[in-house]
């Protein structure tokens, strides 16, 4: 891998019930370009933590900055961060308290989330923890196109139950500085033109986007797993968006 000292680490933090590996082919094409690039999993989906099922978004939030602050990631040389799906309320979290850390951030099949939103707010407290569904449940909530049997087995067997607190906790934001950080949105389930046509009406799950000072749009056809269905694609992706500078 070659690398400089000036070049931004890429952070990929995936979406529910995933980890680090989810990322593993992405990091296969990343990791041959000039770009230093590495995944995390998030507190809450480490199968060996024997507390994950109290996580919050807060402790994912602050693992987040922690990885920044271990990579070395400062004012002068802030991140790319890619979050994939679910992974938009902790970095909506870290966007909020650390715009300066932040180069660009690359939303997968995803987007920015608007002050005081809940991923679940009717889930009942009682609910420790949200186990990944059946095929044909997550098929009506997330497009599963391009994902081959053996993918889906491969998540079926690694998927990690999301923590309930995770799931209820609203998305708290105070910044309004965090609506100047670089964004991408990569869209894949949802066609930029219709992603755009709900921003401009309202729609709560891309009301925010209208807030952004700089923005990019970026069409990837494919269901909301791009890190499995067009690997390589969404690795070019990244790296085009980590090279520009404005």
């Amino acid at each position: 891998m070659t690398t400089t000292t000036s070049s931004p680490i890429i952070l990929l933090i995936a979406g529910h019930w995933l980890g680090a590996w989810a990322w593993d082919e992405v990091l296969e094409h990343l990791t041959a370009g000039r770009f230093r690039a590495v995944a995390m999993t998030l507190p809450g989906l480490d199968p060996n933590d024997p507390e994950r099922a109290t996580k919050t978004l807060d402790d994912q939030a602050a693992a987040i900055q922690d990885v920044l602050s271990r990579e070395g990631v400062t004012r002068e040389q802030p991140a790319i961060l890619v979050a994939h799906s679910g992974a938009n309320a902790p970095v909506s979290l870290v966007l909020d308290r650390h715009p300066e850390l932040v180069h660009r951030v690359v939303w997968v099949d995803s987007g920015p989330m608007a002050p005081g939103s809940v991923f679940a707010p009717d889930l009942p407290v009682e609910v420790k923890e949200l186990p990944l569904p059946s095929f044909d449940v997550l098929a009506q909530q997330a497009s599963l196109e391009g994902l081959t049997a053996e993918v889906l087995e491969r998540f079926q067997a690694r998927a990690v139950p999301e923590p309930g607190p995770v799931l209820r906790q609203p998305v708290e934001l105070t910044n309004d500085a965090r609506r100047a950080v670089r964004t991408t949105l990569v869209c894949c389930s949802i066609p930029s033109a219709q992603v755009l046509e709900l921003t401009r009406a309202g729609h709560p799950m891309f009301a925010e986007v209208a807030h952004l000072e700089h923005l990019d749009v970026i069409d990837l056809p494919t269901g909301h797993w791009p890190m499995w269905s067009r690997p390589r694609d969404l690795a070019e992706v990244i790296q085009s968006a980590a090279s520009r500078t404005s």
